[in-house]
């Protein structure tokens, strides 16, 4: 018996109060004020012992007497042979004669209780071209202009820091302006321009610029990956990579992980460029692009790389970075 030490009774004490009930002739509410206990517990204790005996005053086990029966293993299978099949709890239960919360029970063990679990996501693979300039990323994203700093600094969403939205008469708000990004596949130098729209034009000028770019670096671009926006679809821009000698791939719809280097570094460039600090207008914003893209190539160390730095990749001797580095 493991008694704790602010225990009222032990087996011993126990028996003493049933005995003054049983052969004392004193009342339970008497005995339970002598021990400072209640009368309910008086009670429990002098049922055991008239019933049991002095073995009924030792704790019992908290094992309940009776065990619920396992489930067959055939039945198990049955059951999660049935959930693959897109049966429900119910008809699963109303089948294979067992209750719905056992099947329950059967099916979160074996991580089939949601609908989604039955399609599980497919593993990512990842990959990455060998040769600088083989593959290049390119995407956009839109961001809002403004004239004051924005509440997501300020943090105040009663008045809007910027008007953009509200019809003020003849304007329409700040507007709007996008950010063209383009990053190299296999050494992670990147590339961007905020440009006004993200029409056709915008796209062309921004591919053009940035086969520059890398050519002023020494690398040849010779293929390049969008997304399916309709800039990229376009006659034109189909036509743009032909002249260029660029074999143009597109994502598949809906799968933007295909281009997640992209992707990527559009999360990075607003955590640490567009909203990393209390820009007073978006032209100030777009002014901070360059400099901020000049440490991401040349001094920020790069967690898909091994924490090397993009400019690194490229094996360039002491002599050519000195040449291109501003």
């Amino acid at each position: 018996m493991n008694v704790h030490k602010n225990a009222r009774l032990t087996a011993h004490s126990r028996a003493d109060l049933a005995r003054r009930v049983l052969y004392g002739g004193q009342s339970r509410k008497a005995v339970a004020a002598a021990f400072g206990i209640d009368a309910k517990t008086v009670g429990k204790w002098v049922e055991r012992f008239r019933s049991e005996g002095p073995a009924g005053l030792l704790d019992c086990s908290s094992r309940p007497k009776t065990l619920r029966q396992l489930t067959l293993a055939e039945t198990v299978e049955q059951i999660i042979a049935l959930r693959r099949q897109r049966w429900t709890g119910q008809q699963i239960a109303r089948e294979t004669k067992v209750s719905p919360a056992t099947v329950s029970r059967i099916l979160r063990r074996a991580r089939l209780s949601r609908v989604r679990d039955l399609d599980p996501p497919e593993p990512v693979v990842r990959y990455e071209r060998q040769t600088p300039g083989e593959l290049i990323h390119i995407d956009i994203k839109k961001l809002g202009r403004f004239d004051q700093v924005g509440h997501r600094i300020t943090g105040d969403r009663t008045r809007q820091s910027s008007n953009r939205g509200k019809r003020g008469g003849k304007a329409w708000g700040a507007g709007w302006e996008f950010v063209h990004v383009c990053i190299d596949d296999a050494s992670r130098i990147a590339f961007s321009q905020v440009l006004p729209d993200e029409k056709k034009e915008s796209a062309m000028a921004f591919l053009k610029a940035a086969i520059a770019y890398y050519a002023s670096l020494g690398v040849t671009v010779t293929g390049v990956m969008t997304d399916n926006g309709s800039c990229y679809k376009a006659h034109a821009f189909r036509d743009l990579c032909k002249t260029l000698g660029l074999k143009h791939i597109r994502t598949k719809p809906y799968t933007p992980k295909t281009n997640g280097k992209a992707e990527r570094f559009v999360q990075t460039s607003l955590r640490e460029w567009a909203y990393a600090q209390a820009y007073q207008t978006s032209d100030q914003r777009a002014a901070e692009l360059g400099p901020w893209l000049h440490r991401y190539n040349w001094h920020r160390p790069h967690g898909g790389i091994k924490s090397q730095t993009p400019i690194s990749r490229l094996g360039l001797s002491e002599d050519n970075l000195l040449s291109i580095h501003i």
